[in-house]
């Protein structure tokens, strides 16, 4: 393919996404195939000779539309939203045309100022404590764009790690590492997210899941009282992760509760707020984050709600020395003259290469501006608001947490199967999409505005779909 066949499968490719985008509400969102239909319509080797574009371009909704589940259809309404819009899609496709592996300033300057640069304008949007920006904390602080809000989970807790084991070699010199590393221990909410429990399984420490409230918020107290409990025992509790907005029920733990103990026992804090901390760039939702100022490092995925495509997990750090400290590698292929004036992430990650994601944040804060963003996330806390108005009206429903920015937990009255049996019967009709939670034992059916196409009429669907299914 030269340039001229590029420029025209470039402008049929761009045209067949607008009109799969604008024509997205009347596709199944669910599809309708068996494990191993593709080995069905493809061949089992790849071909000799070339193809024609036109056959590829025909063979998408062939062979790869019939196994899509449509994230970006209004009629989707599980787990939580992914990002999705025109300049993100254009950020894509210049960050792919450049192409560059910005693991050191070097290997692409532009890379690495633009992220820097961004992370700040992100930071100031939240409203963030100076301590965490680049500007302001003159190089300490500063933020880093990760994959996804599962690898900065991990990424801190091996500078963690590797921080509290230098700390306890020089306090117990008699101590071997091994020994060390056998008492780390970390804390998580039983609300909190496998990925926590799984980053703990990666670093090869303990994990305690700790009890929530009738909230499903993880008190500060419940945390003192096992970091009391594990000391008495001879455990090094190093970590732990406050989770704002929860993935069972968008439940928000006690960050200034959890904070202050963290503080005084000297253990490192993470924020995982993956979903919820879009909306902190509103100013009604940002007392969430009382307490940020006590926590060492602070993540948010911006493409879940902010219409930044996947990947862009934004992780700021209060030091960004621990990073450093743990992961520098320096071998001389990756040196260059400019080292002591400026920053390579590769030392903040744990990959080496890395795409120009920053691109994404650059052209959605431009083209939208933090108020296009505020007024996307306010529509859509405001469609879930509806949707609870409607689940309210009918007797046979209730809502038993409270609903929190754009996710509703509701389930029938009654027995668990019930709402079980509602929720198959919804999904195998495939015309909506939902996904259950338990909550202590309490069966409930997650309905997530996720889609930045939804409209009320796709809620009142939603809501219609839903009564016909009991």
């Amino acid at each position: 393919m030269d340039s001229a066949e590029f420029r025209r499968a470039a402008h049929q490719m761009v045209e067949y996404i607008i009109e799969y985008m604008e024509n997205i509400k009347n596709r199944q969102v669910l599809p309708s195939i068996e494990p191993g239909y593709i080995r069905t319509l493809l061949p089992g080797e790849a071909p000799e000779n070339p193809e024609k574009w036109e056959n590829i371009l025909g063979d998408i909704e062939r062979v790869i539309m019939p196994g899509v589940t449509h994230w970006h259809s209004p009629h989707f309404h599980a787990y939580y939203p992914t990002g999705n819009s025109w300049p993100s899609l254009l950020a894509d496709m210049l960050s792919d045309a450049i192409g560059c592996i910005g693991f050191t300033w070097m290997a692409s300057p532009a890379c690495t100022e633009l992220e820097t640069l961004m992370m700040d304008w992100l930071g100031k949007l939240l409203d963030l404590p100076k301590c965490f920006l680049s500007e302001e904390s003159e190089g300490v602080g500063g933020g880093v764009i990760q994959t996804t809000a599962s690898e900065a989970t991990l990424v801190c807790m091996l500078a963690a790690k590797t921080k509290t084991i230098q700390k306890y070699r020089a306090l117990e010199p008699q101590w071997k590492e091994s020994e060390i590393l056998e008492r780390l221990i970390v804390y998580g909410s039983d609300q909190a997210h496998s990925s926590v429990e799984r980053a703990a399984l990666l670093a090869g420490v303990k994990y305690r899941s700790l009890q929530s409230n009738r909230e499903y918020s993880l008190e500060g107290n419940a945390v003192k009282q096992a970091i009391k409990k594990d000391r008495d025992e001879g455990l090094i509790p190093f970590f732990v992760i406050v989770t704002l907005g929860t993935t069972p029920s968008c439940a928000f733990d006690k960050l200034d509760e959890i904070g202050s103990v963290c503080e005084e026992e000297e253990i490192w804090i993470h924020v995982d707020a993956a979903y919820a901390g879009s909306a902190f760039i509103c100013p009604e939702y940002r007392h969430h984050l009382n307490g940020i100022n006590l926590a060492d490092s602070f993540n948010f995925n911006p493409h879940k709600w902010l219409m930044v495509h996947f990947d862009c997990s934004a992780l700021w750090l209060k030091n960004s020395k621990d990073l450093v400290d743990a992961f520098n590698i320096d071998p001389v292929y990756l040196r260059h003259d400019k080292q002591s004036k400026t920053l390579d992430y590769r030392h903040w990650q744990i990959p080496l290469g890395r795409r120009f994601r920053s691109l994404k944040l650059w052209f959605v804060l431009r083209i939208y501006g933090a108020e296009g963003l505020r007024k996307h996330i306010r529509k859509q806390c405001n469609l879930a608001k509806a949707f609870s108005d409607l689940v309210h009206s009918d007797d046979r429903f209730e809502i038993p947490v409270q609903s929190q920015l754009g996710l509703v937990c509701f389930r029938l009255k009654g027995d668990n199967e019930l709402s079980k049996e509602l929720l198959k019967r919804i999904n195998e009709r495939k015309k909506i999409h939902l996904v259950p939670s338990v909550l202590r034992g309490i069966y409930v059916i997650r309905f997530a505005v996720c889609s930045r196409l939804t409209e009320i009429e796709h809620v009142e669907f939603a809501w219609n779909e839903i009564r016909e299914c009991v």
